[in-house]
């Protein structure tokens, strides 16, 4: 049995992923009601009470979208680990040995030294050699061309890790 629910606004938008004893208090409050699936059951003395897979709030909640905060895990989480300028990607070969998070580092498209900041437009997930060869240039100066031009992520999506349950995928793009 799941130890987690994907629990819908009113209007079928995904929210996020809540535990279990959660979402069984938003089913017996009348908060929310089961929309498919059975992610768990929970044995009393005298029934079964089965908690869906899915749920949906029965009253449209309102979630102010913030922007997304920088930082370098969330650079290197946003190109899911993949070099900006080679493609190269954690679990991939380079130079004989297999890539892990340790060889990926986050790159100053405009430099720190010349007035670049901290920002996701400003910087990208590079390989550490990628990032050597570029050095304190511009990728222009460098002659490095760029796979993709990063951006600000959106900060509208659920996060859930491991496999994702099938009820889960006609709510999520997976």
């Amino acid at each position: 049995m799941a130890t987690s629910v994907l629990l819908l606004n009113a209007t079928y938008e995904p929210l996020r992923v809540i535990p279990v004893q959660r979402a069984a208090n938003l089913l017996m409050r009348g908060v929310a009601e089961g929309v498919e699936g059975v992610a768990a059951r929970l044995h009393t003395p005298s029934t079964v009470f089965e908690v869906p897979s899915v749920l949906r709030l029965r009253y449209y909640v309102h979630v102010p979208r913030r922007g997304a905060v920088w930082s370098r895990k969330g650079v290197l989480a946003r190109d899911g680990y993949a070099c900006v300028y080679c493609g190269a990607r954690i679990g991939g070969w380079h130079r004989g040995r297999v890539l892990t998070r340790d060889d990926f580092t986050v790159d100053h498209l405009l430099p720190r030294s010349v007035g670049g900041g901290n920002t996701w437009g400003n910087t990208a997930c590079a390989c550490r050699w990628c990032n050597g060869r570029k050095g304190n240039r511009t990728p222009h100066e460098a002659g490095m061309r760029l796979r993709w031009e990063p951006k600000t992520p959106r900060v509208n999506y659920v996060v859930a890790s491991g496999e994702v349950p099938t009820e889960w995928r006609v709510y999520l793009r997976v």
